[in-house]
């Protein structure tokens, strides 16, 4: 804020009282001709200040602001479209009446304001209020206020990232719990198959291979259609194991799941295949002495390559 500006509404705050007309120390600014018809203290909020306005009727904001506890000349009394009471305390410069007090005139104007002396034309000392509004009001208030903005947009920002995260917790702990159930009816179906017949090319439900097997159960128990022989079920899912790339060591049972698929043979040419039911065992349909039995893995007879589908 210029020292110009603030002396404009200095002046037409105080000026009534002293009658001055032109100031000698701001040559080029002159005091606004008023005789006030009240007077009026401040009373918004300790500390804060009042803005002032050019206009009663969708004016724009000054700049400055009235401060708490000092009294101004009111030169005119309007009330705007909403029917608002205001007060013109300047050459155009109004304040909102409600947070205002009436004060009497006797009372000095624009108490715990700046101040300068100067001398009038009749040789009169006299004291013009500068106002009580300073920029650092303004820049304290426009930094509060883009303080605030930066807290909120950290807030939406932590809230969005919560959010996000939350909702990948959830559909991980729903795929989660989906592949745990899958399973258990994986298992559950497969026992249910062992005694039954084994024969080359079958596909059940009375007899099986061993890809038919897999094919058969992983349908009814878990909706999922897996391809029907061993060369194209070992392209599904996720390698768990391949004895190839583990230097040779049998795959150990803590790596595996329940419903994982076991194969024997190379990746590209698999010859058996078995579903993992847990606690190192697994069912497959085996031989035509042995159909579809219940058995444990062992070193002699461990399976080569892990294939995770669920």
């Amino acid at each position: 804020m210029t020292k110009h500006k603030l002396f404009k509404l200095g002046a037409a705050a105080a000026l009534t009282v002293t009658g001055v007309s032109a100031i000698t120390s701001l040559k080029t600014a002159r005091a606004a001709n008023f005789t006030a018809i009240k007077r009026v203290k401040i009373n918004y909020l300790p500390g804060k200040g009042l803005n002032i306005w050019t206009n009663y009727n969708k004016g724009k904001f000054m700049g400055y602001r009235a401060k708490d506890g000092t009294i101004w000349n009111v030169a005119e009394i309007a009330v705007d479209k909403k029917g608002n009471l205001w007060y013109k305390v300047g050459t155009r410069e109004w304040i909102e009446a409600r947070y205002t007090v009436d004060v009497g005139m006797d009372t000095p104007a624009s108490t715990n304001a700046k101040t300068k002396k100067s001398t009038a034309k009749n040789g009169v000392n006299n004291v013009i209020s500068l106002g009580t509004v300073t920029k650092k009001s303004t820049k304290k208030s426009k930094a509060t206020k883009a303080k605030a903005a930066k807290v909120k947009k950290a807030k939406q920002i932590v809230d969005a990232a919560v959010k996000k995260t939350s909702k990948k917790s959830t559909t991980k702990k729903v795929a989660s719990t989906q592949a745990s159930s899958k399973a258990g009816a994986i298992v559950a179906l497969a026992k249910q198959q062992v005694g039954k017949s084994y024969a080359w090319g079958a596909n059940g439900p009375d007899s099986f291979d061993c890809s038919s097997l897999v094919q058969y159960v992983f349908k009814n128990a878990a909706g999922m259609n897996l391809p029907r022989t061993t060369y194209d079920q070992v392209k599904v899912g996720q390698t768990v194991y391949q004895k190839s790339q583990a230097n040779g060591q049998p795959v150990s049972a803590n790596n595996l799941q329940v419903g994982d698929l076991l194969f024997w043979g190379s990746e590209s040419s698999p010859y058996h295949v078995a579903i993992y039911i847990g606690n190192n065992q697994y069912v497959n349909a085996a031989t035509p002495e042995q159909g579809t039995i219940l058995q444990t893995m062992t070193s002699y007879f461990a399976p080569t390559i892990v294939k995770r589908v669920l």
